[in-house]
């Protein structure tokens, strides 16, 4: 892995690893305590319609990415705050017409062939030094708008009810975190692609809560576990040539299924 790094691809690789990692070990802890897995999910299928969206009228990739993601997220919340009983069924309609929107503007794009396996699956090993500008920007809004609001994200995150009774402006947050999980989820596509974040959002994250007790630990064990994860995988699919994003997904699906069998000796 040492001499990879000669290439500049590949450091590039390494540090958008390194800013998805931390910004999915935060996030990613308060989409897992607040169980809006699912929503996540819709988000980054539901981007897809901003890739079209961005080739079709020739804009830059981010433009249309998060412009449409932040549409969809907004949507999303607004649904889930107001109708919770229904919220599972409009999620999974604008999930599908996200993609259906991205998949029919890039057929109508003419004289464009776009690589749909770089997306779907991630292209890190093509990431520009333009785009880990982006990436360290979006990335340090994130969490400083996490570490600013941090007691309100825990009262919200473990009893919304007592929260609201506080004076915690619990609507207002909950808009406010599916908009950064927009964000996290458009830094994260460049790494692993829109089928597989949801994984690296929640596999680090579900893994950290069963080794500790508070919820900034769980975010600094996350964050740790999702670094780690991206090397290893990196490490892999240069070694053995394989795509980078499965790569990662893998290495991190096995400690999954490693921490319920140490958890199983354990008991």
């Amino acid at each position: 892995m040492i001499e990879a790094l000669q290439f500049e691809f590949m450091r590039n690789a390494l540090m958008a690893g390194l800013l998805a990692g931390i910004t999915c070990g935060v996030i990613g802890t308060l989409v897992v305590v607040n169980r809006i897995v699912f929503i996540s999910g819709g988000i980054a299928h539901a981007a897809y319609g901003g890739i079209g969206i961005a080739f079709f009228f020739g804009l830059p990739y981010l433009v249309g990415v998060l412009g449409f993601s932040l549409l969809v997220s907004m949507l999303m919340a607004w649904v889930t705050l107001k109708n919770r009983h229904r919220s599972d069924t409009v999620i999974g309609v604008l999930w599908a017409i996200g993609m259906a929107i991205g998949v029919i503007l890039i057929d109508l794009t003419p004289g464009y062939n776009v690589d749909l396996m770089s997306y779907l699956f991630g292209s890190i090993l093509a990431v520009p030094d333009s785009d880990l500008w982006i990436m360290a920007v979006m990335g340090a809004l994130i969490l400083f708008s996490v570490f600013f609001f941090y007691h309100e994200f825990l009262a919200m995150s473990y009893d919304a009810e007592f929260a609201q009774l506080r004076g915690v402006p619990v609507g207002f947050f909950h808009f406010f975190l599916i908009g950064m999980i927009a964000l996290s989820v458009v830094m994260i596509i460049r790494v692993v692609g829109l089928i597989l974040v949801i994984a690296l959002l929640t596999i680090p994250p579900y893994i950290a809560e069963r080794y500790t007790d508070s919820l900034i630990r769980m975010m600094i064990l996350s964050t740790i576990l999702s670094i780690l994860f991206t090397i290893i995988g990196l490490w892999l699919s240069y070694t053995f040539n394989l795509t980078s994003g499965p790569s990662i997904i893998m290495v991190g699906g096995a400690a999954f299924f490693l921490s319920f069998l140490i958890d199983h000796f354990r008991a």
